[in-house]
């Protein structure tokens, strides 16, 4: 039998304190409430609120089952929707724009407020998400012009865009009473391109990452407000060196475990062994966390943690849905107080007009399954029901949990993934209460249960013993959060101090 294993922590019983941030983002609805930030979390008046947004591709999805849909989400617990207004779905065609049937936007964002959730529109340009060209439509390639610059030309496209786009959701706005709440600019800008689908097979050419700086982001701001897309929150990608200025933009983060695009490189044939299920402290630079601002200054948010992933052609795998639930777990753990999962519902690339498939060449053509928490069909996954929980839970002490912060009982900056005999557990506490988040699961390789696991915590001069006596068994593949002085009502749940 595995020896015991016993781990020590001492915690400080002080009130954490938190300041205004962001004050660039924030607006009022008909009813005075008001969304804004703190460094921690969004708050609506002064009460903090945590955030869980499920991505869904409405124009990806059969309008008629649009409803059923979102109905299965809010009852998983998501409150904000973010979608993509997809460039080439919308105007495949040059000048002829479609928002009918399965590109109804202003359907989808109805629904979405019918339902009392939120939405976010992740209005592009460019919107890369495996679609042909980035979402990039094609004539736009024999055009003169810069792609994803403040070159004229190209600025006067994508301002025509953003008009159509402001005049579907028209009346929408969360200042006018409707579900949305954010706009996202661009997408992962100075990071990553896509490739120009029409070189495929000849020269190969790719979109590219960006050119013009926070220029752009700004510039894109601009328009998108001068087309009546006024909203409290506009967000950017993070990552990889992404271009998300702070004084106008929220940054938005995320992590993946499996790595499709990692095979476009010829010469790697084992997918690796990836440290997203690490915990970290947000409230740091960190692995794949490496801001040009003051992370204690600004809310870590999430736009893109693993709900699943796609296929490629080059890397076809079964996901793991437990991991899923850890990515959850892992993110929350060091501080994320606005998760969000791309994606969350799977859905099926349309057919084209003048092309017969819309899809990046790499992946299958029509799915776009995601092998997320619910399916291209509907189905109910293990995922689904696993991140319920925690979604209920997150909800159910909103105010008392977002003001909470990270603690982690040792330096992760060194450890590695392959490492899957240390227990990973981190905690976020508040004036001596908290939580402790436990993940056994790592991606990629076998992560043994572990057993006779005791904790002990030392906040000021009391110790708590996690059991009260003997040991706990943690089983493969396992993530938990477990309370510590958990006030439910007026009664307070204490763990007995070891004798």
């Amino acid at each position: 039998m595995q020896k015991s294993q016993k781990e020590m922590i001492c915690i400080s019983d002080k009130k954490n304190l938190f300041s205004p941030a962001l004050p660039a983002l924030e607006g009022r609805n008909p009813n005075n409430e008001k969304i804004h930030f703190s460094n921690h979390f969004m708050m609506v008046d002064n009460n903090p609120i945590f955030g869980i947004c499920g991505e869904f591709h409405f124009s990806r999805y059969d309008h008629t089952k649009w409803e059923d849909e979102l109905l299965k989400m809010k009852m998983c617990g998501i409150t904000i929707v973010p979608t993509y207004v997809i460039w080439n779905h919308h105007e495949e065609i040059k000048g002829e724009y479609d928002w009918t049937e399965d590109k109804s936007l202003r359907t989808f964002i109805q629904l979405c407020g019918k339902h009392g959730l939120h939405c976010i529109l992740r209005i592009g340009p460019f919107a890369h998400g495996e679609v042909r060209n980035g979402g990039l439509p094609d004539w736009l390639y024999g055009e003169p012009c810069r792609v994803r610059s403040n070159d004229a030309k190209y600025i006067y496209y994508v301002e025509r865009l953003y008009n159509e786009i402001g005049k579907q959701a028209d009346g929408l706005m969360y200042k006018d009473g409707g579900p949305v709440i954010g706009i996202q600019l661009e997408n992962e800008f100075y990071h990553a391109g896509a490739p120009w689908e029409l070189t495929s097979g000849t020269s190969n050419e790719w979109v590219s990452a960006g050119e013009d700086g926070e220029a752009h982001i700004l510039l894109l701001k601009e328009l998108a407000i001068k087309a009546e897309l006024v909203t409290p929150i506009y967000s950017a990608t993070g990552w990889g060196g992404a271009l998300a200025p702070t004084e106008e933009v929220l940054p938005l983060w995320g992590g993946y475990a499996f790595w499709p695009w990692v095979f476009y490189d010829e010469n790697v044939k084992e997918h690796p062994i990836t440290p997203e299920f690490i915990y970290r402290d947000y409230n740091h630079k960190t692995y794949n966390f490496d801001p040009d601002y003051d992370p204690k200054a600004i809310p870590f948010a999430c736009c893109e943690m693993g709900g699943g992933m796609t296929v490629f052609y080059n890397y076809r795998f079964v996901l793991p849905y437990r991991s899923v639930e850890a990515m959850a777990n892992i993110k929350v753990a060091g501080g994320c107080n606005f998760v969000g999962y791309y994606v969350f519902h799977g859905s099926s690339n349309p057919k084209g007009k003048t092309t017969p498939y819309l899809n990046e060449n790499a992946t299958p053509k029509i799915s776009y399954d995601y092998q997320a928490p619910i399916g291209e069909f509907g189905q109910i996954r293990e995922s689904y029901k696993r991140l319920k929980r925690q979604h209920y839970f997150y909800k159910d002490f909103e105010e008392s949990f977002c003001q909470t912060t990270t603690i982690l009982p040792y330096s992760t900056d060194d450890m590695r993934p392959d490492d899957v005999n240390t227990l990973r557990y981190a905690l976020r506490v508040n004036e001596g209460k908290g939580f402790i988040f436990i993940n056994n699961y790592q991606d990629h390789i076998q992560s043994p249960s572990k057993q006779n696991v005791t904790l002990q915590i030392q906040i000021e001069q009391t110790n708590l013993q996690i059991p009260n006596q003997g040991g706990m068994s943690i089983g493969e593949d396992v993530s938990c959060i477990l309370p510590f002085h958990l006030s439910l009502s007026d009664v307070s749940w204490n763990m007995r101090q070891p004798s």
